[in-house]
């Protein structure tokens, strides 16, 4: 038993290298600027990224350089043209429409009630929530409204890659405002809320008496000049020439379509060229609505938040900044403005690039994205290795049954799926994945051993014997379902 467990784990160990997880890496393709693209790579470091679009503005000058590709079936290499998911940097362009909607006589004091009075809120002190609040994430919504349907769908994404939001209308972020309650002590302290950003994009077009696309191409992006950046509708294809989105492992990720939270992020794309216009009229108070970015409410003592727009005390420097994280993408714009220094980042990969920003515009790592996530490592070591309790089972257990064993199996598999997907494999080597799919072959191997010894239940045989080898097989065929489709 024991050679036959350890030739099965050797052999399936080194068979799952070849589908051990590939975390991306930059690859030798370059555009644009030659010494702004090597600073880039140096900033970046070695995995986790597929492309890199970067936008430097300096006193008003703007320099671009790409470096990698956009991956998908065409791999081109990427530049300021590149399309990428914004993700919540279109916080900070809905807060710059408060602020000029602001200059036009909209009260930054109007409750939602006002300019949402079809909305039948659930809780009274929602409708009482004003545009300012919403902007400077002071409201008390909570970040999404979460239901086990919404539950169900963001886990389903982490292991499948899928959309977890889906063709997510103007329609179903308002039934989710009327249904929340709010408490009065998170009221008026800063807690970020993407469903906040959401409704205030609503609230701002319903007052235009328009839709959120048209009210931010009429007021920012047509007058800044910014053609590349469009909200796409469920059944618009992606821009012409777009990256395509990976998480950290190199898996590809699916679109999010939630058009009707563009205020927050939701199913905006744009390009490095566009957002580096954005900064540089904001730096310089050209743009619409660029006072938002003035900081006016504290979060904590080194932070501070405008109109959508944050400003982090690094040392003796503001950084003012917004950042964007969609499935398969990460976004970073930020300004110096006492040094009239800028920077733009997009990747195509989920790893943040916060960091590199911030390397770029000198102020070294502090706040960036260095360090591995904890749970991104438990994921991959404890994950990885499920398949040991089958394994010590098989041989310490005397008492084994032929339905707890396929039981552990079937778990087992489960958490080695889980943990492909959501480890931290820019970090741990992936080769770790292949041990732990080998581990869970030498169980299986020593457990068949026994097989024809064991009885099917370690009990009577009731509907309670069941649920152990049930429920992971449904989670199995549910969620490869749910990544064919």
């Amino acid at each position: 038993m024991k050679v036959l467990a350890l030739l099965s784990g050797l052999i399936t160990a080194l068979l799952a290298l070849f589908i051990a997880p590939t975390p991306p890496t930059l690859g030798p393709r370059t555009t644009g600027d030659p010494a702004l693209a090597e600073r880039v790579r140096q900033a970046a470091g070695a995995k986790g990224y597929r492309g890199l679009s970067v936008a430097m503005i300096d006193d008003g000058r703007i320099t671009h350089a790409g470096v990698g590709d956009g991956g998908g079936p065409d791999p081109r290499p990427v530049g300021p043209e590149t399309a990428y998911e914004l993700g919540s940097i279109s916080k900070a362009m809905t807060g710059m429409l408060l602020a000029d909607l602001a200059a036009d006589g909209l009260s930054p004091d109007t409750p939602l009630r006002e300019l949402l009075p079809r909305v039948k809120f659930s809780d009274p002190a929602v409708g009482a929530i004003t545009l300012a609040e919403l902007s400077s994430h002071r409201s008390g919504l909570p970040r999404l409204r979460m239901t086990p349907m919404t539950f169900a769908r963001s886990y389903v994404a982490t292991l499948t890659g899928g959309d977890p939001y889906g063709a997510q209308g103007p329609q179903a972020v308002l039934d989710d405002l009327a249904a929340v309650t709010i408490s009065a002590q998170d009221r008026g302290t800063v807690r970020y809320s993407n469903l906040g950003a959401a409704v205030l994009g609503l609230a701002l077009a319903e007052h235009a008496g328009t839709d959120y696309e048209s009210l931010l191409r009429a007021r920012i992006l047509t007058p800044l000049g910014m053609d590349s950046t469009v909200v796409l509708a469920p059944q618009d294809p992606l821009p012409a020439g777009h990256a395509a989105g990976q998480d950290e492992n190199g898996r590809p990720m699916d679109p999010w379509r939630d058009h009707g939270s563009a205020g927050a992020g939701g199913a905006v794309w744009s390009t490095s060229g566009d957002i580096a216009k954005l900064v540089k009229a904001v730096m310089d108070g050209t743009a619409p609505g660029a006072g938002a970015a003035t900081p006016r409410f504290t979060e904590r003592p080194d932070r501070r938040i405008g109109y959508g727009w944050f400003t982090t005390r690094h040392g003796e420097r503001d950084i003012t900044w917004h950042n964007g994280a969609t499935g398969g993408f990460s976004t970073y714009a930020a300004f110096d403005r006492a040094s009239g220094r800028g920077v733009v980042v997009m990747g195509n990969t989920s790893k943040p690039v916060q960091g590199i920003g911030l390397r770029l515009l000198g102020v070294g790592t502090h706040g960036g994205d260095e360090g591995p996530p904890v749970q991104s490592l438990a994921f991959a070591l404890l994950f990885s290795f499920a398949g040991l309790g089958l394994l010590v089972s098989a041989f310490r257990n005397p008492t084994l049954d032929r339905l707890s064993v396929t039981g552990r199996f079937l778990w087992a598999v489960l958490f080695l799926w889980l943990a492909y997907g959501t480890g931290g494999w820019s970090f741990v080597p992936p080769f770790v994945w292949a041990l732990g799919a080998g581990v869970l072959a030498a169980g299986a191997a020593a457990a068949l051993t026994r097989w024809r010894a064991m009885p099917v239940s370690g009990g009577p045989l009731t509907w309670r014997s069941w649920p152990g080898p049930a429920l992971p097989a449904v989670l199995l065929v549910a969620f490869g379902l749910a990544t064919a489709l």
